[in-house]
């Protein structure tokens, strides 16, 4: 077992001329900006087309590593997340890759993200980890291993486990970018904890600039087993030049512009900003349906992922109905679908993501998949607000909520340009103008 890791450890190296591990070198000529990355890929652009549009010339690394945004943007940022077609751009050009035989499909590019895709095997291990900054995620690996698990056929991760498993996804990046991930919806609805790893990280779900190596994904099923197999989509990830901070002026200004929040009845609602955009919990529910929420049974059937409009909800969840006072006791390890009283929405040119966990208005987590996509709450025909659906636990000890309780942020981040891809139905997005819902896997009551 150590031999064989030892035999496939990734092994970085710098490019010539670098700076830091696997930086890239940037050079000048009088007519076009190069950028090399120690690979024979390499983009140049012509400064004299940039005077074709009455807009701020781009910097000169965005031009080259996204050579066909400049074709189509009025409006560009030189820091924020990257968009669906420069997330194309980033495949086409060997920054982000996967082996021959599992080739990137148009299916895992999201308005401001990539799904990312379970590979052939998985480990079984002690404990959780992060590898810090002197070691590799197999090093650890080598470590905690406990056994191995062949996904190229569908297999089973058992709750109350931690597993390990490479992606088919690798990264390439150029040294002005990094990454941020966050479990899909499904998965956060299914209670499966996902967190993302590389190799001398001493942060989940992040990486940092220029990393050029293997992607790892921590796997925790916490309420149901899940049957899984290679390309099982479980987590995405997020790009990002630079580190535009967030701002409440800004948030508030766009909020007067666009209007981000209604209330039921599609009337605009005041928001609530602070350090983001606030949202509260609803145990009121609507004057059609008493129930309120769910909550998850324990020791419940196996899931198979693959299966869409399938299992029976009542053998995996109990109805929470109405409460006659309007508040509910959280009980600790339980595991609860609920969902907020304001209806969100996020512009096409902006992303957002919950804060999952904040120890100022309770000893509870929400929201393991924090993504909302460009388009969320707005669709084609001017949709006002789609309400979040919000995966709870409380930790330790029983925890009272009220109705109207706030109970997360929203942190708005801005895009370079506004994607081809808009969140909704069109691209086959499963939560447009929801209600309160669980996973697809399961009929809808």
């Amino acid at each position: 077992m150590v031999n064989k890791f030892r035999r496939q450890r990734n092994q970085i190296s710098p490019c010539a001329g670098a700076t830091g591990r696997g930086a890239p070198t940037l050079t000048t000529q009088p007519s076009c900006w190069r950028i090399g990355t120690g690979s024979p890929h390499w983009f140049a652009l012509d400064i004299a087309t940039r005077f074709r549009y009455d807009v701020p010339p781009m910097q000169p690394d965005i031009a080259n590593i996204f050579p066909e945004l400049e074709k189509d943007l009025r409006l560009l940022h030189t820091t924020g997340l990257i968009p669906s077609q420069g997330i194309d751009e980033l495949i086409k050009n060997g920054h982000v890759s996967a082996p021959a035989d599992w080739p990137i499909g148009e299916d895992q590019i999201q308005p401001a993200s990539i799904d990312l895709r379970l590979g052939p095997v998985a480990y079984r291990v002690r404990a959780s980890f992060l590898p810090g900054d002197q070691a590799t995620v197999r090093d650890r690996i080598e470590e905690l291993f406990m056994h191995e698990i062949d996904l190229t056929t569908p297999a089973v991760l058992e709750r109350g486990c931690v597993y390990i498993i490479p992606l088919l996804e690798e990264l390439r990046l150029p040294a002005q970018l990094s990454g941020k991930a966050n479990p899909k919806s499904t998965t956060g609805r299914l209670d499966v904890f996902t967190r993302l790893i590389t190799d001398y990280s001493k942060e989940f779900e992040r990486v940092t600039e220029g990393y050029k190596g293997k992607l790892y994904v921590e796997v925790v099923p916490k309420t149901f087993s899940i049957l899984v197999r290679q390309g099982t989509k479980l987590n995405q990830l997020r790009f990002v030049r630079g580190a535009p901070p967030p701002s409440d002026a800004a948030l508030d200004q766009l909020h007067s512009r666009e209007t981000l929040v209604y209330l039921e009845g599609d009337e605009p609602a005041d928001a609530v900003i602070s350090k983001g955009l606030w949202i509260s919990i609803d145990l009121q529910g609507r004057d059609s349906s008493e129930i309120i929420g769910y909550r998850a049974k324990r020791h419940a059937p196996l899931i198979n992922l693959d299966l869409v409009d399938y299992y029976d909800p009542t053998d995996y969840w109990e109805v929470i109905r109405r409460p006659s006072n309007r508040s509910l006791i959280l009980n600790p390890d339980d595991f609860y679908i609920l969902i907020s009283k304001e209806k969100v929405r996020v512009p096409p040119n902006y992303a957002a993501a919950m804060v999952a966990y904040d120890p100022s208005v309770g000893e509870f987590r929400i929201h393991y998949a924090g993504f909302f996509d460009p388009g969320f709450g707005y669709g084609s025909a001017d949709i006002k607000g789609t309400r979040a659906v919000l995966e709870v636990r409380s930790h330790e000890v029983p925890f009272l909520l009220e109705d109207g309780q706030r109970v997360g942020r929203l942190l708005y981040e801005r895009l370079l340009t506004t994607p081809k891809k808009i969140y909704g139905v069109d691209i086959g997005s499963s939560y447009q103008c929801q209600e309160l819902s669980l996973s697809k896997q399961f009929k809808r009551l």
